[in-house]
């Protein structure tokens, strides 16, 4: 399957087999996120892997996010927001390493799901993170145990323009 393949067939997964992800496939993951380009090379950010269930359970008390404490991994991505120079993107730099985990994950079989639904100082108080970092995102890890079919997507009219923003 070519990149742009493996790109397009990606969907978010919330239910995993319950197996382990094997350490040489997890390197491979936390490898693409460290690959990430972040602005001018200043890597603003830190992941925390979780793989204890008790932890996982802990952050799993929300209405969307139930199925934390049942995947195999969780990371926690995590901005150094407060950085010279580049703090203000941060946040971005963040996400793009994360989103390199996720299609890195992707392509060696192994699903994730984006997480938003969380208290970011619960997060930091359970996971030890300073307080001038910010909690970014959690994203889930594993073997799909589901194969969730393609939502319906905006055409591309709708939300690409050229050279100015054109409302529709």
């Amino acid at each position: 399957m070519s990149l742009v393949d493996i790109l397009l067939s990606r969907r978010s997964v919330r239910k995993y087999e319950p197996r382990e992800i094997p350490k040489d496939v997890l390197d491979k993951i936390l490898e693409a996120g460290r690959q990430a380009p972040s602005a001018a090379n200043r890597q603003p950010y830190h992941f925390v892997v979780l793989t204890d269930y008790d932890i996982k359970k802990e952050l799993s008390g929300g209405l969307f996010n139930r199925f934390i404490k049942d995947s195999p991994v969780v990371i926690a991505g995590c901005a150094d927001t407060g950085a010279v120079l580049t703090g203000r993107w941060a946040v971005v730099d963040t996400s793009i390493a994360l989103q390199n985990m996720v299609i890195a994950g992707w392509a060696m079989g192994v699903g994730s799901c984006w997480i938003g639904d969380f208290n970011e100082e619960k997060v930091k108080q359970l996971l030890n993170v300073p307080d001038k970092w910010r909690v970014v995102a959690l994203v889930s890890f594993g073997y799909p145990a589901e194969q969730p079919q393609q939502k319906k997507k905006k055409p591309v009219e709708e939300i690409v323009s050229y050279n100015k923003f054109k409302n529709s």
